[in-house]
């Protein structure tokens, strides 16, 4: 494995990191749970990407191994897709929702930081972490859970969100930056596609591009276009 790898995971983390700020500075400019939700999973975005980087740097440490498969593999596509559940459906739903996931993150935490690992078991040709480690049987299992509630709302609720604002054709800033979004969502679920097709630095590579979309998506969407600025915005000589 190419040692200096871990510069790849290295930018995802500073961008998702990034990103994660700014989903902290607009909750507290507007109180709104979603960007809550997103910041929480964009900042397991950043610590799933910081454990990669180190476990390049580092080699096996288990707790390098617990952070990524809790926070890169299980949770970080669920909390993510939890803010835009409280952004799309009704409030009292979006909390039944997002106990009923505080919930199964709480177990899931609980069997991964408790599972038995055994490090012999990665693949030594790929270099990379990979739940094979695990040892504990019903560990692995809760991982596709999660990851298809996750996706389905992220992914699906964007599509929804940016059609919604195309047809209204009100705030088209937000339109792009929920495309972009969505588009980036999808990079993470790519690389690990090649990773199985025997292309395994792809998976690193592709979580980045997804971390740049996910940084240009929400950008955008609280950036309006120029030209929905208000008139007292304009200045003239």
């Amino acid at each position: 494995m190419n040692q200096f790898l871990w510069v790849v995971p290295a930018i995802s983390f500073i961008l998702s990191s990034i990103t994660a700020g700014l989903m902290l500075s607009k909750f507290i400019q507007k109180n709104n749970a979603q960007n809550l939700l997103w910041m929480l999973g964009l900042a397991l975005y950043a610590l799933g990407s910081l454990a990669e980087a180190l476990y390049i740097l580092m080699g096996w440490q288990e707790w390098i191994f617990r952070m990524w498969y809790l926070c890169g593999a299980i949770l970080v596509a669920a909390w993510l897709g939890q803010g835009t559940v409280f952004l799309l459906l009704r409030r009292k739903i979006a909390i039944v929702l997002t106990i009923v996931l505080l919930t199964a993150s709480i177990y899931a935490a609980w069997r991964i930081l408790t599972a038995q690992l055994d490090p012999a078991l990665l693949s030594v040709d790929t270099g990379l972490l990979s739940g094979a480690a695990i040892t504990s049987p019903g560990v692995r299992i809760l991982t596709p859970f999660f990851n298809i509630y996750g996706t389905l709302a992220l992914v699906g609720g964007a599509i929804y969100s940016t059609i919604g604002y195309w047809r209204k054709k009100s705030h088209p800033h937000r339109a792009v930056g929920t495309a972009l979004i969505a588009v980036g969502a999808l990079f993470p679920a790519v690389g690990g596609s090649l990773v199985r097709l025997g292309y395994p630095a792809g998976l690193y590579f592709f979580e980045m591009i997804g971390a740049i979309f996910l940084l240009t998506g929400t950008f955008r969407s609280v950036t309006p276009f120029g030209s929905q600025r208000r008139p007292e915005e304009h200045h003239t000589v």
